[in-house]
């Protein structure tokens, strides 16, 4: 898998896009993981799916629908695309608007694949066992899942 590591510099509110200054804490990140990246370098997803996937975690992610045990107070740093104009409350709003509705493209018997694979980072082997699939199917359900939201999000 290709890694893209870079030094970013580590303040209370998490990594900053800065490089590490001179010392000061830093933290090496890898900007190009996700939990799709390790199908996608393998060649059982495609580009398109791919940036299906990556669009719908970064709706998850924009509309805050991680669980939490208890009051967060830091930042999501998220860079918004297309939500310019609107105020934090209303691009998480947004946000979890597109991903209900992708999620809705897919169809009930496809969202739960791709909460767990795509939103929860789950492996596919884990997925599979926990929705008791046969082994090596959930690589054809996750691809016409995103193949769905792909549709959604109008990917070319």
């Amino acid at each position: 898998m290709h890694r893209q590591l870079v030094e970013r510099e580590l303040t209370s509110e998490g990594p900053t896009r800065r490089s590490a200054q001179r010392g000061g804490r830093s933290v090496t990140v890898n900007l190009a993981e996700s939990p799709l990246s390790w199908l996608h370098s393998r060649g059982h997803l495609s580009d398109r799916q791919f940036a299906a996937g990556e669009r719908l975690r970064a709706d998850w992610e924009r509309a805050q629908l991680s669980p939490g045990i208890t009051m967060r107070w830091d930042v999501v740093r998220i860079s918004s695309t297309g939500d310019r104009g609107l105020s934090a409350g209303e691009r998480q709003i947004a946000a979890k608007a597109r991903f209900d509705g992708a999620v809705s493209a897919a169809g009930p018997g496809l969202a739960d694949v791709l909460w767990r694979v795509v939103c929860a980072g789950e492996t596919l082997p884990d997925a599979e066992k926990a929705m008791a699939w046969p082994v090596r199917s959930g690589k054809l359900v996750l691809s016409l899942a995103l193949d769905r939201v792909a549709e959604f999000y109008r990917l070319g």
